[in-house]
């Protein structure tokens, strides 16, 4: 082949020169892109820098163990079943051989509310009791033992700052505790023959099994089974699944087939309906709109549980009625008497306070006028604060840890403000809410404490 033409020669040589700048100009945008890109922040780049996330909490069986077995005497389970006399002795002084554990951690939340309404009442209740009743100090000491389960707060507090178990520990523990409970009960049902229900009941004595115008009852102690019940709930709303449903359904027919407490049933089917009015979808809170009347009426279908509207001689109602007369007019006119009680006789008195009312007269059956007779408006003012506060202090720490367990235990609050009207469990068993408060401070300081430790607490 001949050699190209000249101008052909010219025309790729001019295209050469006119393609370097062009291409000069690519490698100086690529370059640039290329730069652009490695100054761009990727997240992926940086992972390394990133702290571990905190390891996945274990169970150790071993704590979860020791929180069963003393988690009864912690809330006072064996306190008034005289059936079983060493563990009713041991509950009656459990609180003491923990209580100066309070010297650990003095300035904790809840403690110097806790020792200010212990000595309160204790003290004032017990001078008030020397011109009212006429017996001496000491005397007056012994009949405020049923409030020595408030330094519950301080034994339990100081015994979970020992033990630092897992949020997931202690719920084991108290589901654990509440499984116990219903198995207890139900074999008691189950095995128990007729003989061993006592139908002739002594004054102030409340037997395990008894049998009465309600038909063959069990005094079960169901605080472990009713904040289970509640705990329960909270699950099943929060997992969306229906199937917990079911033990909630069996603490509540145990309730009122067994143990046969009008202030349980009641206040517990209350309870149920306000969580599930507020801690629901606005569908759910609808449907419960709609079936808590149909409940409520199918519920007081139930002799006994309607029976607490009776007015005859046989409902009690009118032996309370004298009572509070009694007490009203024993108060008089005196805005002292009112503002800080007239104490109680003690229980090792063998006359006791219907011997010198000459009546049966029980404080407990009066509920809060009975409160306000022995500690005044004060002191039944301060009981009150307990659980409020509770309530309040549980809505704050369940911001941080959003957890079934603690929802329950502040129901469970809600539940002993619902029944003080007919069951004073704030004197019968303050020992419950000492507890629950326990649970509640230690939740906020080992949540910290776990996280400064990258453990997992919740």
């Amino acid at each position: 082949a001949g050699a190209a033409p000249a101008s052909s020669r010219a025309a790729v040589r001019l295209r050469g020169e006119d393609a370097a700048p062009i291409q000069a100009a690519n490698i100086t945008v690529g370059a640039r892109a290329r730069t652009d890109e490695t100054m761009a922040f990727d997240p992926a780049r940086f992972a390394w820098m990133k702290p571990p996330a905190p390891a996945k909490s274990r169970l150790l069986w071993s704590k979860v163990v020791l929180l069963v077995l003393l988690l009864p005497l912690f809330g006072q389970s064996f306190h008034y079943i005289k059936d079983v006399p060493p563990l009713w002795a041991l509950s009656k002084i459990w609180p003491l051989p923990f209580a100066p554990v309070l010297l650990y951690r003095p300035y904790s939340a809840f403690s110097c509310q806790m020792i200010f309404t212990f000595l309160w009442l204790v003290g004032i209740s017990s001078v008030a009791a020397i011109p009212a009743f006429g017996q001496s100090f000491l005397i007056g000491l012994t009949g405020q033992i049923k409030l020595l389960p408030l330094l519950s707060f301080f034994s339990f507090l100081g015994f979970l700052y020992w033990q630092k178990p897992t949020l997931r520990e202690l719920t084991a523990a108290f589901v654990i505790c509440a499984v116990a409970t219903l198995l207890v009960l139900l074999a008691l049902w189950l095995v128990a023959p007729q003989s061993w229900y006592v139908g002739t009941i002594d004054v102030g004595d409340a037997p395990l099994l008894s049998a009465d115008a309600r038909g063959n009852r069990i005094r079960m102690p169901m605080f472990f089974a009713m904040l289970g019940m509640f705990y329960w709930y909270r699950l099943a709303n929060q997992t969306q699944k229906w199937r917990w449903f079911v033990p909630v359904a069996i603490v509540l027919s145990c309730m009122m087939g067994l143990v046969r407490t009008r202030a349980m049933v009641l206040g517990g089917a209350a309870t149920l309906a306000l969580a599930m009015l507020v801690a629901t979808t606005p569908r759910r809170r609808l449907i419960v709109m709609l079936l808590v009347p149909v409940l409520l009426i199918a519920m007081f279908q139930i002799p006994y549980v309607a029976s607490v509207f009776d007015t005859d001689q046989n409902s009690g109602l009118q032996v309370r009625v004298i009572t509070a007369q009694k007490a009203t007019y024993f108060l008089g006119n005196d805005w002292i008497n009112w503002l800080f009680g007239v104490g109680s006789i003690s229980s090792i008195n063998p006359k006791g306070m219907a011997d010198f009312f000459s009546h049966y007269f029980f404080l407990a059956d009066i509920t809060w006028l009975g409160i306000i007779f022995e500690f005044g408006l004060f002191g039944a003012a301060l009981l009150l604060a307990l659980p409020v506060r509770g309530i309040w202090y549980f809505k704050k720490l369940r911001r941080r840890i959003d957890h079934p367990l603690l929802a329950a235990m502040q129901d469970y609050l809600i539940y002993v403000i619902l029944i003080s009207g007919l069951y004073p469990t704030l004197t019968l068993q303050p020992g419950e809410v000492a507890i629950l408060l326990s649970v509640a401070v230690y939740c906020r300081f080992a949540a910290k404490d776990f996280a400064a430790q990258r453990r997992r607490f919740a």
